[in-house]
């Protein structure tokens, strides 16, 4: 039964996860309630092992029909990837606390501004200066990067902000690039984990199939429907963050 549980919470976090992110709304949670005894580290770190397969599977979906600013975005990951590592160090220095009561007004403000400029993100309008492309995304995958190794809730959610609002991408090829830093940053929390020994591989890698099949389904959903689509979906993930970040303080 709990095999059973966590599987169907992997597998509609990575169908929400592929569209717009916050797969962890769902499945860190179900984690958290299937295992209540377990090390928290463990469960987050068993979580990645699972999430980093479906958030792959998309990114390979979403590249096979969305251009992707590939001299841009590759290295954003790398950067995004060393952010993530020296996030998770902070975490040991510094005590996360104060982003818990900031995070309900930042993403309250993200959702005002996406609501309000009803047109943001509509069209896919990239920067013509392609060496200025590259080091703003740089610099969102280093922040970016650094906060989900420090804190972590709403990261593809930020990703995809910035990417509309800062490099003019529309709705659709924000997520797909969302997808993209999102593997780096799994990438560098699994290793990270690892190492401290809080990875229930064999957990992980049986929530990683259902996570692949709901990520297939999203994926598939967002390029069949488009920006209009993930736009609205980014909406109401950001509402629902907005929500569990609020009942966190």
């Amino acid at each position: 039964m709990e095999s059973l549980l966590i599987s169907f919470a992997s597998f509609f976090a990575g169908m929400i996860d592929s569209i717009v992110g916050g797969g962890g709304l769902i499945l860190v949670p179900a984690l958290f309630a299937t295992y209540p005894t377990a090390a928290p580290a463990t469960l987050l770190g068993t979580n990645k092992c699972a999430s980093v397969w479906g958030t792959s599977l998309a990114t390979y979906q979403y590249s096979k029909r969305v251009q992707l600013a590939w001299r841009a975005l590759l290295p954003a990951a790398l950067f995004a990837l060393v952010g993530s590592f020296i996030g998770a160090w902070s975490v040991t220095q510094i005590n996360p606390a104060f982003l818990r009561k900031l995070m309900p007004v930042i993403l309250l403000v993200v959702l005002i501004y996406t609501l309000v400029k009803k047109d943001m993100g509509a069209t896919h309008k990239p920067h013509h200066n392609k060496n200025r492309e590259r080091i703003i995304a740089c610099l969102i995958g280093a922040v970016i990067g650094w906060y989900d190794g420090f804190f972590g809730p709403g990261t593809g959610s930020f990703f995809i902000f910035l990417f509309v609002r800062f490099l003019g991408y529309d709705f659709l090829n924000a997520s797909a690039s969302a997808k993209l830093l999102n593997v780096a940053t799994n990438l560098a929390a699994i290793l990270l984990f690892a190492l401290k020994g809080h990875v229930w591989w064999h957990i992980g890698l049986m929530m990683a199939v259902t996570n692949m099949a709901g990520s297939f389904i999203g994926s598939h959903l967002a390029l069949k429907h488009g920006t209009g689509f993930v736009r609205w979906v980014f909406v109401i993930v950001v509402s629902a963050l907005i929500l569990k970040t609020a009942l966190m303080n």
